[in-house]
């Protein structure tokens, strides 16, 4: 496999060169692309992304990547989403007003719960959070980190958070780790298939954040 042949989806949010220095740590050197032949003819890409849902489905759009990112995704290659570049591969999302997403997994991005006059927490959530196993009662058993690009963390280890929505899969099979903020237990990495995400930044997230790239990069599908 050529890890070389990677690209970071330039749809104008994001911090696309934090993302590329990450996989430069781990051995790769991707290609930061809005171009339609890039992404098809890739071996994985990657969906960057700070800011609102609506701005972010708006540059897809814009830049007239949603179709070339959805074709992809059938493929059967590997897409890591990242903060809010796994929130656009849901169904939907209700931030500022109901929008619609790639429905790339079945779900909707939810707001956090405001505290209580006994709580004391602001949104958005800011700062390293753990990452759990989700509890399942479907008999589910073994390690669900095998061969996702949680391969070989630490449960409940620590990574870098900034967002004020989180969110909700249809199908609880496609959460892989949670983690817990303020009142809300959400999912923090999914996983469908070919196609996982990560709430958190895993370049902002010192060696854990570089074993989930290394884990994206290496791993079979």
């Amino acid at each position: 496999m050529n890890k070389n042949n990677i690209v970071i989806v330039d749809y104008t949010l994001g911090n696309l060169y934090s993302v590329k220095r990450a996989f430069q740590k781990v051995g790769c050197e991707p290609l930061i692309s809005d171009k339609k032949k890039d992404i098809l003819n890739a071996q994985r890409i990657v969906l960057p992304g700070v800011g609102a849902f609506s701005a972010g489905m708006k540059g897809l759009e814009e830049k007239d990547l949603l179709d070339s990112i959805k074709d992809f995704a059938k493929t059967g290659k590997p897409i890591l989403g990242i903060c809010l570049g796994m929130q656009l591969m849901m169904t939907q999302s209700e931030e500022n007003g109901l929008h619609e997403g790639m429905n790339l997994i079945k779900g909707k991005v939810e707001k956090f719960d405001p505290p209580k006059e006994t709580n004391s927490f602001k949104i958005p959530h800011y700062g390293w959070s753990s990452v759990s196993i989700p509890e399942l009662d479907d008999g589910v058993t073994g390690n669900p980190w095998r061969a996702t690009v949680l391969d070989g963390v630490a449960v409940n280890s620590f990574f870098y958070f900034v967002h004020s929505y989180y969110v909700h899969t249809d199908d609880p099979l496609n959460s892989i780790g949670v983690s817990n903020y303020g009142r809300n237990f959400f999912t923090s990495v999914l996983k469908m298939g070919n196609i996982s995400g990560c709430q958190f930044h895993p370049e902002l997230s010192g060696e854990r954040g570089l074993q989930i790239i290394t884990n994206f990069v290496s791993q079979k599908y």
